[in-house]
């Protein structure tokens, strides 16, 4: 499946602009937790899970999916969500716990969602499946051509909800794909120390249904095989398990020690960079000129401080507004 001119050029963009939203990620949230790391104090406190390197994984099936498709992403969701649409201003307000945030600011960083392009966090450790695996029996009992992704880490494969997702999702011939982002780590365990196979696509054997492998964090690959499993789950053929060799630049969280982590291994993965790959692809096929890869990247990067500073921006939520909407959902009356 070759990949149209425009497809490639969103898949750039969309690639820049997760890169950047998780590079800016890391200064903002280093914001008060100095000089001695306060996981609970700064601008955003809590846990945080960036994604720089792993864009391959959402850019390359969400370039075919529509509005109607759900999306069910993990504890790292900020490219799946970027890629699937999600407003952009309203997921960094919700990130900053504030009251323009998706959730008001009560869900924050792992727990992002946005009902108007069908996507949610669904959990950790494949909590998502399940969730994805419904939304997808809906659409096929409504007659809908419509599918469900879930994105799930390759640690995760090794859950109970994997499997038994992925067993009802064959026999009811359900339009799931699950994606999985092998980044090498399940936390801080290396994958060879967890898993029985080498790679999770073989599994779908098991299942009677297909699976592929995606080498070497590439997004064109991406983009075809996902094409195949969207296009076979629009016909009513079943599921499908992807699972993309990718690399996370940063720690499982942001503070994360990376002891576990040879000194070499991230300045080594950054000279494969899929993004400096995909520019060089763009220049070399005659894709897209210097001028319009920066006019993409501008784009991009305005989009991203746009979302910054209207979280700044926003004010946090009042104590009250809580039990407002707790009465307001529970139907008592306050």
């Amino acid at each position: 499946m070759a990949v149209p001119l425009e497809k490639l050029k969103w898949i750039y963009e969309i690639m820049v602009k997760i890169r950047y939203y998780e590079e800016t990620m890391v200064q903002v949230y280093a914001e008060g937790k100095q000089p001695v790391f306060n996981i609970g104090a700064g601008t955003v406190p809590g846990e945080m899970h960036l994604a720089a390197g792993q864009e391959p994984a959402a850019v390359g099936i969400c370039a075919h999916l529509r509005r109607e498709d759900t999306v069910t992403a993990p504890h790292r969701p900020h490219h799946h969500a970027i890629a699937k649409g999600v407003d952009l201003n309203r997921m960094t307000a919700e990130i900053f716990g504030k009251e323009t945030g998706l959730g008001k600011g009560k869900g924050g960083h792992m727990h992002l969602f946005d009902p108007n392009v069908k996507f949610s966090c669904g959990g950790i450790i494949a909590a998502g499946m399940p969730h994805a695996a419904g939304a997808a029996l809906a659409a096929k009992m409504k007659g809908k051509d419509w599918v469900a992704v879930a994105f799930i880490g390759e640690g995760a494969a090794n859950a109970g909800a994997f499997h038994e997702t992925l067993n009802l999702a064959a026999l009811w011939k359900l339009p799931l794909i699950v994606v999985i982002e092998d980044n090498s780590y399940g936390i801080s365990v290396p994958k060879s120390a967890s898993t029985a196979v080498e790679t999770n696509d073989k599994r779908g054997s098991a299942y009677g249904i297909p699976g592929y492998y995606v080498k070497d964090n590439d997004p064109i690959e991406m983009y075809r095989v996902s094409g195949e499993a969207v296009e076979r789950a629009r016909r009513g053929e079943g599921p499908t398990i992807i699972e993309i060799e990718t690399y996370r630049y940063l720690g499982h969280f942001q503070g994360d020690p990376e002891v576990y982590r040879d000194q070499n291994e991230v300045p080594n993965l950054k000279e494969k960079d899929p993004i400096v790959r995909l520019k060089t692809h763009l220049l070399r096929e005659n894709a897209a000129t210097e001028k319009e890869i920066e006019e993409m990247e501008a784009r991009a990067r305005m989009e991203v401080d746009r979302a910054y500073e209207f979280a700044r921006k926003s004010a946090y939520p009042k104590p009250e507004a809580a039990l407002e909407d707790l009465f307001a959902t529970s139907g008592i009356d306050g």
